[in-house]
């Protein structure tokens, strides 16, 4: 019993400790028991309706609290956490292991919270521990992207801790369950979680970051934050309408920037944005189907995005860069890496037979159910477009396209390994999708393999491929050029800094002005012991002061 109620987190928590003074091999293995063992103990010994609670001051804080919605978190960070740990096995640095360590603790430790002070807690634990794998690059745009990072994350604790108050002076409770939208902390919580499931407007940190961070941290970074944000939805948002046309937006927008990106990694940040906007689409409408749905493409974007973002890794790891503008024929020397970021983009675009398709189609189905077409019709297009940015054109432009001449290395060992167990994956959950519809919160009466369903999806990868052949021929698809596009973060790097500026310039004229005759004034001693020498002095310089003085304080009147 007792062994049921340790918390997840522990593991990795202990783990990042003992990396802290480990070296070699002995880390390494510390490394992989975490996970391991962490997993096994989930599975095993972990059943749902499992609490642990404490008393910390005059509250009672959950740090475990087990059900359907956090196990399957739970199993699949646990699987995903293993993988990357193999895939950062060739580093050195102490700082990207410790940090991997905590992050992965702390994504556990919010899933597995029951009450908001505990998720709290490790929703800046979360921040601080992912922070250094941008900065353990090591260059001025990873510092300063991290600083960035910081800022809208800190905001989101802020947000986070001043609805959860509000919240508890409501309702006189700090249960983590439904909290919806009917009272001013519900939509600062809400805001809080759509930070970091980069909703529309707030979303330029992922963008910003991720293609700062180190050829591992990028695919760290992807799987952690945002999906515990789409947990922390489905916990406290379900059938929130607003989520369902948030979502679709999300969906739409990133299409057009990966699109024109040259950047693959920042490609792949976008179109992180995309899938997310499946999620919150599912969450928002709230039905079991959709929520099911939700649940699902979480459970399967976690596998097929980390291994995009993980070959990506490996190109830059080996190269040196990811602008696909000076990439192209890397499949000679580097065959492995490309079939499995082939098998990743199969994945994410939902086709049959890989994990993708088995999960987004919840969530469509689910979209006609409920009568949203038109929201449907958004998702389809979007659909469509995952395929153009993210199924076809990071491994065509990384591998294939014009050869660069670049000839390096195939990937260390180790990568190929963690990319192998997520393809494959990818892979078995397409084929079986049973076993992940077991393992999801809610009655599941669905099954993806029907004609209708099948056909309607290959119709539309196969417009999509067509459309992107034809565009590449008649050269109508944007050119991959070393640019800068305009997003949304202009605003706060760009026009909010101008203005600052020219209002600080403002302001220092004003006072300038205002303060003049006060200058003035400061001419003249006042010092009662001076004044009898300065009427002494020479009459007539004493009187054109004064005459001077008068006529500026005549006109400021």
């Amino acid at each position: 019993m007792w062994m049921s109620e340790l918390p997840p987190f522990i593991p990795f928590l202990l783990a990042a400790l003992l990396a802290l003074v480990t070296r070699g091999h002995l880390r390494s293995t510390l490394m992989l028991l975490a996970p391991l063992l962490g997993g096994l103990h989930l599975w095993l010994d972990a059943p749902t309706g499992v609490l642990l609670n404490i008393s910390l001051l005059e509250f009672d804080l959950t740090l475990m609290r087990s059900d359907r919605l956090s196990l399957v978190f739970g199993y699949i960070f646990h699987i995903v956490a293993l993988v990357l740990v193999i895939y950062t096995l060739h580093l050195k640095d102490t700082m990207q292991h410790v940090a991997g360590l905590i992050y992965a603790g702390s994504a556990l430790g919010a899933v597995f919270a029951g009450d908001l002070i505990t998720l709290f807690i490790f929703w800046e634990l979360l921040v601080i521990s992912s922070v250094f794998l941008i900065w353990a690059r090591r260059s001025v745009r990873a510092t300063r992207a991290g600083m960035r990072y910081l800022v809208f994350q800190v905001c989101s604790g802020v947000l986070l801790l001043t609805g959860t108050l509000i919240h508890y002076r409501d309702t006189g409770s700090l249960e983590f369950n439904f909290i919806g939208i009917e009272s001013t902390g519900g939509w600062l919580i809400l805001l809080a979680f759509g930070i970091k499931c980069a909703f529309p407007f707030l979303h330029n940190w992922l963008t910003d970051a991720y293609p700062e961070s180190t050829p591992t941290g990028a695919a760290i970074l992807s799987v952690f934050t945002t999906k515990v944000a789409v947990y922390t939805l489905a916990r406290g948002f379900p059938g929130t309408d607003v989520l369902i046309y948030i979502g679709a937006v999300m969906t739409c927008f990133p299409i057009f920037y990966a699109v024109i990106e040259n950047d693959l990694r920042r490609v792949l940040s976008y179109s992180l944005i995309n899938q997310l906007g499946f999620m919150v689409t599912g969450i928002g409408l709230g039905t079991a189907l959709a929520l099911n749905g939700a649940v699902a493409h979480a459970f399967s974007h976690i596998l097929y995005k980390s291994l995009l973002f993980m070959s990506m890794g490996v190109v830059l790891y080996r190269v040196g860069h990811v602008y696909a503008s000076d990439l192209g024929g890397l499949y000679k020397t580097m065959p492995k890496t490309a079939v499995l970021c082939i098998i990743g983009a199969a994945s994410i675009s939902a086709l049959p037979l890989f994990s993708g398709f088995v999960s987004k189609s919840f969530v469509m189905t689910a979209l006609l159910e409920e009568g949203h077409q038109y929201v449907w019709l958004a998702l389809l297009f979007a659909s469509a477009g995952v395929l153009h940015h993210a199924g076809i054109k990071v491994p065509y432009f990384a591998f294939f396209s014009h050869d660069s001449g670049i000839r390096t290395r195939e990937a260390p060992a180790n990568m190929l390994v963690a990319m192998l167990i997520a393809a494959v994956l990818c892979i078995l959950i397409g084929i079986f999708p049973q076993y992940l519809y077991a393992l999801l919160p809610w009655e599941v009466n669905y099954w993806p393999y029907d004609t209708t369903h099948v056909v309607a999806q290959l119709q539309l990868l196969c417009f999509a491929a067509l459309a992107f052949i034809w565009m590449e021929k008649r050269r109508y698809a944007p050119a991959e050029l070393h640019s800068v596009n305009l997003d949304s973060e202009w605003l706060y790097r760009k026009a909010v800094p101008k203005i600052a500026d020219n209002v600080r310039n403002i302001a220092a004229r004003a006072y300038e002005i205002t303060c003049l005759p006060f200058t003035i004034l400061s001419w003249i001693p006042i010092n009662t012991r001076n004044i009898g020498a300065w009427l002494t002095g020479n009459l007539i310089e004493r009187l054109l002061v004064l005459l001077v003085l008068f006529t500026i304080v005549g006109i400021w009147i």
